[in-house]
């Protein structure tokens, strides 16, 4: 009688196996961080941060977990940006919730914030053009509890995030979502002791230095200036200082290599403007424009 081969046992799935697997398979698809996203999406997964994570590396995985573990992977193997795989991402510390229709928070973005206490008087008010997910507009009130906060977006669908964001922190008495373009957003509102912006500065005819994913996944409404002007943006929000700022205010914007130049010498040559700057971010890439109104607002 012949005796039958034994069966073998089912390969364990464990943490440590589907984490190597994972960076070899987003390695081979040209994945940018191939460990940390593998690192990251199993994490979302199983409900772990990264330093459970390492210490879990014996457990096993159930067919339920190594289904949700593929099919992130098949989006971040498509180059989807891991923060929308994961719903949020981290802006100072905070955790701000993202989706498609918000940019994701970038490190550059958190270093404009460090400008801000110096710019801004006790109680003053600040109006955050182009907010987005809102995370510039909630870790100025959060680092300045005495200050009042109106965050604009054109995008009725960034400003459902930035609303979600804003109450999770607790912010929605300091912080005052407007939907418009620009200053129309404000209409009504009294003069802000401090403008702040991170407006979309990037030639849709020429996207020089656009990541693929950026230009692939993020909101094209936020990346964009008007076709061959790059300044377009910063145009837009110098228009409506008068009225709209404080004599004496600031202006703190972010901008990128494309129109860094171009916004410049546009607000040098501003009569209103003073204290015109470019400053660069810890990269040594120029980043920040500052400057501070001296004309007089004009009664709203």
């Amino acid at each position: 009688m012949e005796s039958k081969p034994a069966t073998q046992p089912a390969p364990t799935h464990t943490v440590l196996s589907v984490l190597r697997a994972a960076e070899q398979w987003l390695t081979t698809r040209s994945v940018d961080a191939p460990k940390r996203s593998a690192e990251l999406l199993l994490g979302k997964v199983l409900k772990l941060d990264r330093l459970k994570l390492y210490l879990a590396f014996d457990r096993p995985l159930d067919p339920v977990e190594r289904t949700a573990m593929r099919e992130l992977l098949a989006r971040r193997g498509k180059h989807e940006p891991v923060a929308y795989l994961l719903g949020e991402w981290s802006f100072r510390g905070h955790t701000i919730l993202v989706g498609p229709d918000v940019l994701i928070p970038r490190p550059e973005t958190e270093e404009l914030i460090d400008f801000v206490p110096p710019l801004l008087p006790q109680g003053g008010r600040v109006v955050d053009f182009g907010t987005g997910s809102g995370a510039i507009a909630i870790a100025i009130a959060l680092l300045r509890p005495d200050v009042q906060v109106v965050a604009t977006d054109i995008s009725e669908r960034a400003l459902s995030v930035a609303r979600r964001n804003v109450e999770q922190h607790g912010l929605a008495g300091r912080i005052a979502l407007r939907q418009g373009s620009w200053w129309a957003a404000c209409a009504g509102e009294a003069p802000f002791d401090l403008l702040v912006s991170n407006p979309p500065y990037i030639d849709p005819a020429d996207p020089q230095g656009l990541a693929a994913d950026v230009a692939a996944f993020e909101p094209a409404q936020a990346l964009y200036s008007a076709s061959g002007d790059v300044a377009s943006c910063y145009r837009a929000l110098l228009q409506g200082l008068p009225g709209g700022l404080v004599r004496g205010g600031h202006i703190l914007c972010e901008t990128g290599l494309q129109a860094a130049e171009p916004a410049l010498q546009m607000m040098r040559a501003n009569p209103a403007l003073s204290d015109v700057e470019l400053r660069c971010d810890f990269a040594r890439l120029p980043r920040f424009l500052l400057a501070r109104y001296a004309g007089a607002a004009e009664a709203t």
